[in-house]
């Protein structure tokens, strides 16, 4: 249908979504599109008007955890799937990929987010956007822009400046358009005072200069004046708002909205619907429901860091184990298909289908009987109910102690900010005391944001991040902690000793205004200035083996930068490693961060063997953005091309020259 087909009066309606999910149809003289929420898998409410009520559906590791894998093929076929679920279940719109910068540590809802880094996060959300619309499927990026904090975030204003906003805070929308998103959903918070759903700059910036050809939708309640955010370019409220929708043809009918631009927006919602019916014509899931499950386990094996580790792990052929922790034994609460212990909340969410894991049960068939203590509960509820005692004296009777503990709904979650990077006192205690009594003791953590382990982490032997996981997150971690599979995840945010170390702890910030005062120094941007604040780099990653870089190239057709370098597995597991390429300015005209990620790869070498990796970056990786001529600028002179292991472990180092704008290799 043609908007020349309607009537004014249904144009205005057009642009209010119909109940919580749907656009508006007009009792069947449309086509309609369902949306639905998703960021460990589809939460789709059964009725079209509840929040909750969800079908279970296949559970996936956190975005977090898909960052941590940095494979573009895992990305790909995590976005396939989670499109063989909306396919299923009726949905022609997923809400995500989330690709918000993770600013703060504290963040609510940083598990649902891919990194601190514009460029990881805009590559990986380009590529889940091209597989998901690919499958059938449109995507929704979100949320723009600058939402990096959960707590009062209808109100909160971000201030910053304009050249961390293109950056840093709209590099990653400017990525992801480049796979043509059906749509892009608007934040929350206000940027530099105005409304995200009013946000007419960000929106004209997003259609002029990155090439949006999609629709703008609002986040849910996030429009406060109807009229306002329609003439600033936001096509689609959602949900339906009976009180927004009357006050929207009031300001038309005063003239405050022009015909020209109520026909513009309603062939948007138009055009929205149109694409979404033709991506999914003709589709139908391609995997079932088990090889779904199945690659649950395979993204997670991928995700998985390892953080410490002092030879413990993998563990020992016929060596005895103690185990504590309630994050152990999940399927043995009540939440056997509830996330709540192991997801974040809100509108992440998903109901599993399968039951939560039990990591004794697992490793028993490898290791016989494990000794195990609950020795706290979920976030230390009602833990004098727990036997701290117990979990010691079998940590001093075993020769391996593990410790499985997190956070979990209850703290990390949309609509709040984590109150401490700390885990729960009763958490700590475990921990510390049953190192002090077996100095092999092992810790994983499941969580969705950096954790300050440093009350605790000189005192154990291992750690493993396991973050938020899907369906088969136990078979993961226990191919992970024996060996079966070589760790192979890295950090896709740095994680800081303690959050008085962080760039955000001393901000201005009040009921009304976070002020961005560290402007381009965000992760780790600022921690190359400040190393001391660093427990674990970003891109950090332990694995079984020992890999040795050697042989850089760099050639250029004056256009691209071609970066080739060998890397040999000096040990004896097959193992992939994520090698990092970053630019250095060396004398740079204005300030810049001492080095940014440009490029990144990660390569599978068979032990005693090596394999060849090639970075391909273009001009942008040496461009800033400069607000004295409002464009990316690249200045003459000398850059570092850095390939390396974690932004504090540089490995080869090569450099070119751009003289008059001609680039040049220099070695």
């Amino acid at each position: 249908m043609k908007k020349e087909q309607l009537t004014t009066d249904e144009k205005l309606r057009l642009l209010c979504g119909k109940g919580l999910w749907r656009t508006e149809d007009f009792d069947g003289k449309l086509e309609n599109v369902r949306m639905t929420d998703a960021s460990m898998g589809v939460r789709m409410p059964m009725h079209q008007n509840e929040w909750q009520d969800e079908a279970p559906s296949v559970a996936y590791p956190s975005m977090q955890m898909l960052a941590n894998t940095w494979d573009k093929e895992t990305v790909r076929t995590y976005a396939e799937c989670v499109a063989d679920d909306c396919l299923d279940a009726g949905a022609d719109v997923l809400l995500g990929p989330g690709v918000n910068i993770k600013r703060d540590p504290l963040c609510g809802r940083n598990f649902e987010y891919l990194s601190e880094d514009p460029f990881l996060a805009g590559t990986l959300g380009r590529e889940y956007v091209a597989a998901m619309q690919g499958e059938g499927v449109a995507a929704c990026v979100k949320h723009f822009c600058a939402n990096n904090a959960e707590t009062n975030r209808r109100q909160q204003t971000s201030d910053v400046d304009e050249r961390a906003l293109r950056e840093i805070y709209y590099l990653p929308f400017a990525i992801a358009c480049e796979a043509k998103p059906v749509s892009i959903m608007c934040s929350y918070n206000r940027i530099n005072g105005v409304r995200a759903s009013e946000y007419k700059k960000g929106f004209d910036i997003l259609r002029k200069e990155y090439a949006f050809d999609g629709i703008v939708i609002s986040d849910w309640d996030a429009v406060k004046d109807r009229t306002a955010s329609a003439n600033a370019g936001l096509a689609l409220e959602m949900p339906f708002h009976r009180e927004n929708y009357e006050q929207l043809v009031a300001g038309y009918r005063a003239g405050k909205l022009s015909d020209e631009t109520l026909d513009a927006l309603s062939e948007q919602v138009l055009s929205f619907v149109a694409r979404c019916k033709a991506l999914g014509k003709g589709k139908s899931s391609r995997r079932t429901k088990e090889e779904r499950i199945a690659f649950t386990q395979r993204a997670e094996e991928e995700g998985i860091v390892l953080l410490k580790n002092n030879g413990v792990l993998p563990l020992k052929k016929g060596a005895t184990l103690s185990m504590c922790g309630l994050y152990a034994r999940p399927c043995a609460y009540e939440w056997s298909k509830n996330p709540e212990l192991l997801s974040g909340g809100g509108s992440g969410r998903v109901i599993r289908l399968t039951p939560m894991f039990d990591m004794k049960a697992l490793l028993e068939e490898k290791f016989g009987e494990i000794a195990y203590e609950p020795a706290f509960t979920d976030n230390s509820v009602n833990d004098s109910f727990m036997d701290q005692g117990v979990a010691v004296r079998n940590a001093a009777e075993r020769d391996v102690n593990l410790v499985f503990a997190g956070t979990g709904s209850q703290i990390e979650t949309e609509g709040r900010d984590r109150a401490s990077m700390r885990l729960a006192a009763a958490q700590e205690r475990t921990i510390l005391d049953t190192a002090a009594v077996n100095p092999n003791t092992v810790v994983v953590l499941f969580a969705g944001a950096p954790v300050d382990m440093s009350a605790w982490l000189d005192k154990v032997a291992a750690v493993v991040w396991a973050g938020f996981p899907g369906e088969r997150g136990g078979e993961a971690l226990v191919n992970i902690l024996t060996g079966s599979v070589c760790p192979s995840g890295k950090l896709s945010e740095t994680f800081p000793k303690t959050y008085e170390d962080t760039p955000v702890f001393r901000e201005y910030r009040d009921s009304q205004v976070t002020r961005y005062a560290e402007g381009l120094d965000v992760g780790y941007r600022y921690y190359d200035r400040h190393p001391e604040g660093v427990q674990f780099p970003f891109g950090f990653g332990l694995s079984y083996t020992q890999f040795v870089y050697h042989d850089l190239s760099l050639r250029t057709d004056g256009e691209r930068i071609y970066v080739r370098y060998c890397i040999k597995n000096a040990g004896t597991y097959d193992a992939k490693e994520v090698s990092e390429v970053y630019v250095r300015p060396v004398m740079p005209m204005v300030y810049r961060p001492i080095k940014e990620l440009k490029g990144f790869e990660k390569t599978c070498v068979k032990a005693g063997g090596e394999a060849q990796a090639e970075v391909v970056l273009d001009g942008r990786a040496l461009a800033y953005w400069s607000t004295a001529r409002d464009a990316w600028t690249v200045d003459d002179g000398v850059y570092e091309i850095a390939v390396a292991a974690s932004a504090q472990d540089i490995r080869l180092v090569g450099k070119v020259k751009v003289t008059d704008g001609k680039l040049v290799v220099l070695s």
